[in-house]
């Protein structure tokens, strides 16, 4: 059933699928896989992206009233805020429901040279989308050697 690893390699890899398998099994009980990762169930999952002169957030949030957003932004904390209605079907009662209704909230450190004056959001297909701009000392800049 398990076989006998050859190499230490394939011994990790055993024990990391042994891991998954044990998480697939019993849940991973909420605990970020990493130090990067947050807790199952966090709501709105996140993509977030760096360039040169923005730090983009992408927030996957369908079925959200834009209105019912808010988003601040102290030094480099970008927090999201909101409510997510569920309404309910007719007079059933439900056995299974996975996608929660109420209030959410993230708080999302971004790095030490954003500008948080400079703060662009918009949502659309469900996806909030928050632009924040560099700072001008954050933006790299050429050097002329002479």
């Amino acid at each position: 059933m398990f076989g006998y690893p050859t190499s230490f390699d394939t011994l990790f890899d055993e024990f990391a699928r042994i891991n998954r398998e044990l998480d697939d099994a019993f849940g991973a009980w909420g605990a970020p896989a990493s130090i990067r990762a947050t807790a199952r169930g966090s709501f709105p999952p996140v993509n977030i992206a760096a360039s040169d002169d923005a730090v983009h957030v992408y927030a996957f949030a369908p079925g959200l009233d834009p209105s019912t957003l808010d988003i601040s932004m102290q030094r480099n904390l970008l927090t999201m805020s909101g409510e997510r209605a569920i309404e309910r079907q007719g007079d059933a009662d439900y056995y299974l429901r996975e996608r929660f209704g109420g209030g959410f909230r993230r708080v999302m450190t971004l790095p030490e040279d954003v500008d948080p004056d400079r703060v662009e959001a918009a949502y659309r297909d469900g996806v909030l989308h928050v632009q924040v701009q560099r700072s001008e000392q954050g933006k790299p800049r050429q050097i002329r050697v002479q």
